[in-house]
């Protein structure tokens, strides 16, 4: 059994602080600085590639959240290019830390994780065992008629049991999928658009059989893979990227780090030792002479993979995240929806936003600076500018400021909102 490393051997380890690791994760996720070049599909494209995931969710009081991931990286761009990535095949959809879109590239990898006992493959093994006539008759109309949405097929009320009490056709059409008899081929609306598997990967040029990957190359491969997209991370947090069962040790990425095909560093503060990929290596060394420089305010999705770890969150940024949609309004603390705010390198607030669209309002029902940051000028006048973009994005250029917290913070944003508008 391979040994964790000792107090001393951390400590001999290259050190960073904690702000240059906040940094370096920043760099690597593409939120350190501004974008300074337009926004372009191949942008959008490559921006996947870097994350290797962009989950999806469906909820849009503001923009569904693997746009607004986007927009927090990319500036102002066309949702479109999205929707356009995923029809032309250089995206697809599996289940990986949620619903994700993942590069095609990925593809083989992913459909390996599915066969090798990813939780909803279990589950729709299960649908299949139970219910695989209905499942091989929806097949066969997919086969003969094309591509399906669930709301071609009509709804039988029924009581409680299933998948969210989807009716049949849908649990169906979601079975499928995770056992990749069927993929995504499209979005109409959002809603998905499912169709064999084979046409999809025709239409996309990509390889239709799985790569050799064994259960224990496709752990390897998330392991590396998560380390990369991190930027840098405990070994207890890697895991959750593409979600791939356990927490990790440090004992567990030993042998990866006597491969070379990780180092391990230190980061001031921290008792555990902290991991980086080779790729970023160059990265590493700039933030460990104080390199990296965070110039960067926009606002971030809940989704995105900067606060979907709450543990992680809370030790790199000190931003104790929980998204409460899910939370009967009234033991909600913060809002519906809420917006972390990133500030040079900081997570210094929240905001719970909602985009009216017909009347071309953004509001901001509440905002709340975290403790202990300084509610100034500068800091409002950076807030402000990263609102009104996102604002203007969604195409409600009118900002209301309903509360703040504290109070004379939302003074001075108010002022700077109306200078800058």
């Amino acid at each position: 059994m391979t040994r964790p490393p000792t107090g001393s051997e951390v400590r001999a380890t290259p050190v960073v602080s904690l702000q240059q690791a906040r940094n370096l994760h920043l760099a690597v996720q593409g939120l350190l600085k501004k974008p300074r070049a337009r926004a372009t599909r191949a942008r959008v494209l490559a921006t996947i590639e870097r994350m290797r995931l962009l989950q999806i969710d469906t909820i849009h009081v503001v923009a569904r959240s693997p746009y607004l991931v986007l927009f927090s990286r990319l500036g102002g761009y066309s949702t479109k290019w999205l929707d356009d990535l995923l029809a032309k095949g250089a995206i697809f959809e599996c289940w990986a830390h949620e619903a994700c879109f993942a590069p095609m590239s990925d593809y083989p990898l992913h459909a390996a994780h599915a066969r090798h006992g990813h939780w909803a493959h279990k589950k729709a093994a299960r649908a299949q065992r139970e219910q695989r006539e209905g499942m091989d008759r929806l097949l066969a109309h997919i086969r003969e008629h094309g591509a399906v949405r669930s709301a071609d097929f009509e709804h039988e009320p029924r009581g409680g049991g299933g998948w969210w009490g989807w009716k049949d056709e849908k649990r169906w059409l979601e079975a499928l999928f995770a056992r990749g008899e069927l993929m995504i081929a499209r979005r109409e609306n959002f809603q998905r658009v499912y169709d064999l598997t084979e046409r999809v990967l025709a239409r996309a040029g990509a390889v239709a059989a799985p790569a050799a990957y064994d259960a224990d190359s496709v752990r390897r491969e998330f392991l590396l893979g998560a380390v990369r997209a991190l930027g840098i991370t405990q070994a207890r947090w890697i895991a959750d990227y593409f979600r791939t069962g356990r927490m990790y040790k440090d004992a567990d990425v030993e042998k990866c780090v006597e491969s070379g095909e990780l180092l391990r560093v230190a980061v001031r503060g921290w008792e555990l030792p902290a991991y980086v990929h080779p790729d970023n290596a160059d990265l590493f060394e700039r933030a460990r002479r104080g390199g990296l420089r965070a110039a960067h305010t926009t606002l971030l999705s809940p989704f995105d993979p900067v606060v979907w770890h709450r543990e992680r969150a809370s030790t790199l940024f000190g931003f104790d995240y929980r998204l409460e949609c899910y939370t009967p309004a009234p033991k909600r603390r913060y809002g519906y929806f809420v917006l972390p705010i990133l500030h040079d390198g900081r997570l210094v607030g929240r905001l719970d936003a909602k985009a009216h669209r017909a009347d071309g309002m953004f509001e901001v029902k509440a905002l709340y600076l975290e403790p202990g940051e300084r509610a100034d000028a500068a800091l409002a006048n950076a807030v402000a500018a990263a609102i009104r973009e996102c604002a203007a994005w969604h195409a409600t250029p009118r900002v209301v400021l309903r509360r703040s917290d504290p109070a004379s913070f939302g003074k001075l944003l108010r002022a700077a909102l109306a200078t800058s508008g």
